[in-house]
């Protein structure tokens, strides 16, 4: 006898990765990094959905992220006109090279749920400056703590730049994914289950 059949399940390609969780406990102490002339950080922006999806295609395609991209376009709308959130791009003048997304609904534990670059603006020399205005956002309410996560299909140079930044290690767990195949997001081989 044939069990547990869904003939309308989703096609998925599987993932195991290593989920690193960070915190910062103190704002950094050090001068703000500039950004290159030029550059500017722009924050509180309330994309559209289209918007907010390429956003995060252009940053996290090559590294697989892939949670919101699964998402209905009405969960997406819901979450970007009511979401506690911090969202924010990285400019050169006026072409978007990066993105950022802080989450604010605990004001004593702020997460830094996104942070990227465009693969164009990768080793332009941006990212730790980026990064540093970005926590000083962060760090503007005056929570105890501001967290992130990074995994093992992240940019690889990403933990090394939040370690940079001030992150602590808090912990590692190692998680199954499974990738709706309809995103086209290419799994790296060494990654799949």
């Amino acid at each position: 006898m044939i069990t547990d059949l869904n003939f309308n399940a989703e096609s998925t390609t599987r993932m195991k990765v290593v989920v690193t969780f960070m915190r910062m406990f103190s704002p950094p102490r050090h001068a703000p990094l500039a950004l290159p002339e030029g550059w500017h950080v722009q924050e509180h922006l309330r994309p559209d959905v289209a918007g907010y999806r390429l956003l995060q295609d252009r940053v996290g395609r090559d590294y697989c992220w892939w949670m919101r991209q699964a998402a209905s376009d009405a969960t997406l709308a819901r979450f970007l006109e009511t979401a506690p959130v911090n969202i924010g791009l990285l400019r050169q003048k006026q072409q978007i090279r990066g993105f950022f997304e802080l989450d604010l609904a605990d004001p004593q534990s702020v997460n830094l749920s996104y942070f990227g670059l465009f693969p164009e603006a990768i080793g332009q020399g941006v990212g730790r400056a980026f990064l540093d205005n970005v926590l000083r956002l962060a760090w503007q309410g005056g929570p105890h703590s501001v967290r992130v996560n990074t995994c093992t299909a992240d940019h690889p140079r990403a933990l090394a730049l939040y370690q940079q930044a001030g992150f602590k290690v808090m912990r590692r767990v190692q998680e199954i994914w499974d990738v709706p195949d309809r995103l086209g997001i290419p799994v790296p081989q060494h990654l799949r289950v």
